[in-house]
């Protein structure tokens, strides 16, 4: 029997997913959750063979859940669950470790399978999502990504400067160099079209 953790913040959807996944013989949902940091602690708690992960949740998302159960240990297999082909979301779940990656509108019967054939340490892999890797590449090296991330928190260029000890005029030859590479408007617009390829969170 293999058993699982659904983690999925829309209750129906999750519960209906929970019953369809109940009713094939070889898996059992020992765990729901509503959000990341509770997919943690019942993961902890219940030691779950498998956890599906919707890539989109409050506190923490998928991804995140997957890098901190990557950073302690936790030997459970994770499914990532999303509606988006985001080559930065794919990029960073690969790097976590996940080993499916799945669209969330694809029938039970693909989810049940692809968890058994996770279950087993193989991978599965939407095709759709595997091509956004190649369609889609970060185009920021990872210090512009940096950047960005913290400029995407609110902080001013100065502080970002501060944060990662560059000079200000430093930060913001790269911030222009980044608005320039995602074709941008400004530092906004910038955020925006990273936020949405996943590239940052």
């Amino acid at each position: 029997m293999i058993r699982m953790l659904l983690a999925d913040d829309q209750q129906m959807l999750r519960s209906a997913l929970a019953t369809l996944l109940n009713l094939e013989d070889d898996i059992e949902v020992a765990a729901e959750a509503g959000n990341g940091a509770e997919a943690v602690d019942l993961i902890r708690l219940h030691n779950p063979d498998v956890c599906v992960l919707d890539i989109e949740m409050p506190v923490m998302n998928g991804i995140e859940v997957a890098e901190k159960l990557q950073q302690i240990g936790h030997p459970c297999r994770v499914i990532i669950l999303t509606t988006f082909a985001r080559a930065g979301y794919f990029q960073r779940a690969l790097k976590a470790g996940v080993k499916g990656y799945l669209l969330k509108d694809g029938p039970s019967s693909e989810l049940a399978n692809a968890i058994r054939k996770v279950a087993e340490g193989k991978r599965v892999i939407h095709p759709e999502l595997s091509l956004s890797i190649w369609e889609n590449p970060n185009p920021l090296t990872p210090r512009e990504t940096d950047i960005l991330r913290h400029a995407a928190k609110g902080a001013t260029l100065k502080e970002i400067g501060d944060a990662l000890y560059l000079s200000h005029g430093t930060v913001r030859n790269y911030m222009s160099e980044i608005i320039a590479k995602l074709e941008a408007k400004n530092k906004t617009d910038a955020i925006r079209i990273a936020q949405e390829n996943g590239w940052i969170s």
